[in-house]
């Protein structure tokens, strides 16, 4: 087996046309998911067992810092540039559609499936020989991160329609998408009915998604004013929405409160997104020239050559951390959110960063197996029936990935739910990679 690319190979095959800035924010905003994760896990020794809950419940100045912490949107933008310039890279070669897809899911699940097959067997064996109450809290922490894979897997493969659409209608399809965002929220604010605003869950991030797509495109940039208008519009709409309108000020999940920004997201979270965009194209030069030095370059390369690892593994270290630190005593546990708490928190994020590192060592290579890009399988011609399986299986893995993050503490290690989960998700698999496949089963999809 071909030995994985090093960081040195990585930074030196580096093509000058590249733009490092989106490699850049996407390595920061990883980065913040993941400390602030850490950082508002309260930890707390009861009854010689343990307990935790999320800061930003406990502490309410944590939610103005969420306007800083919140950094999803930038993962879609960053998505929709780089997914665009996949498919670009792809037309150029002459990869069909259905090929394009197989490879870009290749790329995004295969890390997915190591970690999901992970969790489903670590869960089944847990259910045997631990706590049945323990061990469902410990899937369903691991198991949160799932929920991005869930909506981004199926916001990339619409990037061909995405693509399309933009060189027909440009900057519309974004603001189309924002209208339906804004329609779907009236409707959950008109009715009271929470799943009256579930369609949300994909339209937000496919607005952020478009963004990214006209970022690529050069739409965004062709006026020098368009970022200082998304950065001033987004800031002050989502600004007005939360002064003025039914928006929670969070714009991170706060556990107990009724009416959120996240969940699912709303007009005031697409509103920050948009404020990001303007952000990042604003800085664009200074954060290309910041790129360009070796050490950030380095770091950048680094962190995403295994990004997927990181993000999905990222709240392992709380199961290995929390009981090594505190169940032995090594660590003193202060009341939370007091002084001595808050002077303990680089201890406790260390101890989880080298957790971390430890695993992505471990699997990481399993993100990026080879130096050498792999020979392109053959893959089919889109007709109506390959297409419209292609999508089926695309949604059944994506349905796997959310029924296991909305199952819930309570419902996460039910037999049902996992083998729902794994017949979901693995199908979904099966039948994408059949219907892109060229000479598989032609029969069946001709």
């Amino acid at each position: 087996m071909t030995r994985a690319p090093s960081i040195r190979t990585l930074v030196e095959q580096t093509p000058d046309s590249r733009d490092r800035v989106v490699d850049l924010l996407r390595a920061a905003a990883v980065l913040t998911v993941v400390v602030g994760h850490w950082t508002a896990v309260v930890v707390v020794v009861r009854d010689g067992g343990l307990t935790g809950t999320n800061g930003l419940g406990l502490w309410p100045p944590a939610q103005w810092l969420s306007w800083l912490l919140q950094v999803v949107p930038l993962f879609f933008l960053v998505g929709g540039y780089a997914g665009t310039a996949s498919w670009q890279s792809a037309r150029a070669r002459g990869r069909p559609p259905l090929g394009w897809l197989a490879d870009r899911l290749h790329r995004l699940l295969r890390p997915t499936t190591l970690f999901l097959a992970a969790v489903l067997t670590g869960t089944a064996l847990g259910r045997l020989v631990a706590d049945a109450d323990l061990v469902a809290t410990a899937a369903w922490l691991v198991a949160v991160p799932l929920w991005f894979l869930a909506v981004y897997v199926a916001v990339v493969a619409t990037t061909p329609l995405l693509v399309a659409a933009h060189d027909r209608w440009g900057l519309r399809v974004p603001l189309v998408l924002a209208l339906a965002v804004a329609a779907s929220d009236a409707l959950r604010l008109a009715t009271g009915v929470p799943g009256a605003g579930a369609a949300n869950a994909l339209l937000v991030w496919a607005c952020l998604y478009a963004l990214g797509v006209a970022w690529r495109a050069g739409t965004l940039l062709r006026r020098r004013s368009t970022p200082a208008v998304l950065l001033a519009g987004g800031g002050l709409a989502a600004v007005g929405l939360v002064a003025l309108g039914p928006y929670p000020l969070s714009m991170l999940g706060v556990p107990g409160q009724e009416f959120q920004n996240t969940a699912p997201p709303t007009l005031a979270l697409l509103a920050h997104g948009v404020a990001q965009t303007g952000a990042a194209l604003l800085l664009h030069g200074p954060l290309g020239r910041l790129a360009r030095r070796p050490a950030v370059w380095t770091a950048t390369a680094a962190v995403n050559g295994t990004v997927l690892t990181v993000y999905l593994w990222h709240l392992v270290p709380v199961l290995v951390a929390a009981p090594a630190l505190y169940l032995t005593g090594v660590l003193p546990q202060p009341e939370p959110l007091t002084a001595g708490w808050f002077a303990l928190r680089p201890v406790w994020v260390l101890t989880c960063a080298v957790v971390l590192l430890v695993v992505v060592l471990t699997v990481g290579g399993f993100e990026r197996p080879s130096g050498r890009r792999p020979a392109a399988r053959p893959a089919a011609r889109a007709t109506p029936v390959r297409t419209g399986a292609a999508a089926l299986g695309v949604g059944a893995t994506c349905a796997g990935l959310a029924l296991l993050t909305a199952a819930g503490v309570d419902d996460v290690t039910r037999p049902a739910v996992l083998a729902g989960t794994a017949l979901l998700y693995g199908g979904g698999l099966a039948v994408v990679h059949l219907a892109c496949r060229a000479r598989l089963h032609a029969k069946l999809f001709s």
